[in-house]
């Protein structure tokens, strides 16, 4: 937790470090002006020489408090290189100071060591999943060949299911690459319109299975975003929506009216309570809907906003119990943010 005092609270920690030495000066004074007394010497230089040396103990405060701000405002400056080193800290004064730093250097060195395999087993476990991801997806193609050429009376069921196994594939992929600390984004100037069909094509299956109506108007907007990830979250968001929304519903793509270019995915769905929007893009989080849908991951969203974060959108929901759910996507242009 970081501590930034100002001069005047500086002042109090100051007084707070040095109360002792301060007091057993009030007592050698008191010494010296009772050895005096019992001598009987005049009360003048008993003062005299008490003024003398507060004024001495008063300088010498006064510098040693500037060398304290000094160390500190020292300290606070390699705070963030303290992190990653030990090289910059102020020269110890004294051995305890010494064996601090000493005892500093050896937790880095176990820090550095602890994030050295850590990380090297959150790579050799990207590895795995990521070709783990590529090589499931053969064996998913060759299922699809399978279905069109079988008279299976299921086979419709099975061709859904089959889907249902392939977007959870892509959704693995979208975590391992969308978690990684760079990313392929490539940013240019698209069709909405073009990017929010790619999307619909991908699920037109579903929705007639499903039997769910899709309301979307024509949308002529360009937007200045990364098309593989924004077409991703759109993926999402509608894969949700169909989850979500019981035979007979609709989904409504819309833009909403305004200067802001807000792209409207609207369901008439079972909603979300009012208690769990707070917490609908946190990692892991599934809700009331997802204890009643045990397949709910929670994730689906956690990567929509981490998604959205990433290439400089913004994204937000609104819903009721039984009246369905709007996400709202603003993809007004702003500066891109590359994380």
């Amino acid at each position: 937790m970081k501590k930034e005092y100002s001069t005047w609270k500086l002042i109090k920690e100051y007084g707070r470090a040095r109360w002792k030495i301060c007091l057993f000066i009030c007592f050698l004074m008191g010494i010296f002006g009772l050895l005096c007394f019992l001598y009987n010497v005049t009360l003048e230089p008993i003062l005299y020489g008490i003024i003398i040396c507060s004024i001495v103990c008063i300088c010498i405060a006064i510098i040693d408090f500037f060398n304290y701000r000094k160390r500190y405002q020292q300290l606070l400056r390699m705070r963030e290189r303290v992190k990653h080193e030990s090289m910059g800290l102020p020269q110890p004064k004294e051995a305890i100071e010494e064996q601090y730093q000493e005892l500093l250097e050896l937790l880095l060195e176990e820090k550095k060591e602890i994030v050295s395999n850590m990380d090297n087993k959150y790579s050799s476990l990207i590895s795995y999943y990521t070709l783990w991801a590529h090589q499931i997806k053969t064996p998913i193609a060759a299922m699809y060949l399978l279905l069109q050429i079988s008279k299976d009376f299921r086979k419709s069921e099975m061709e859904q299911e089959l889907f249902k196994i392939e977007c959870y594939v892509e959704m693995v992929l979208g975590y391992l690459r969308a978690s990684a600390s760079s990313s392929d984004f490539l940013f240019q100037r698209y069709d909405l319109g073009s990017l929010i069909k790619q999307a619909v094509k991908k699920y037109a299956s579903v929705f007639i299975y499903s039997n769910i109506r899709l309301c979307m108007e024509e949308i002529h907007e360009t937007v200045l975003t990364d098309e593989k990830w924004l077409v991703f979250v759109i993926e999402q968001i509608l894969s949700n929506a169909l989850k979500y929304t019981n035979s007979g519903g609709s989904v409504h793509i819309f833009m909403e009216a305004g200067e802001k270019k807000i792209l409207v995915i609207e369901d008439s769905g079972i909603g979300i309570r009012e208690e769990d929007l707070p917490r609908v893009f946190e990692e892991g989080y599934t809700g009331y809907n997802g204890h009643m849908d045990k397949r709910s991951t929670g994730i689906g969203l956690y990567l929509c906003k981490m998604v959205m974060t990433k290439i400089g959108h913004r994204i937000w929901i609104e819903s009721a119990v039984n009246k369905g759910t709007r996400v709202m996507l603003d993809l007004t242009e702003r500066e891109q943010v590359r994380q």
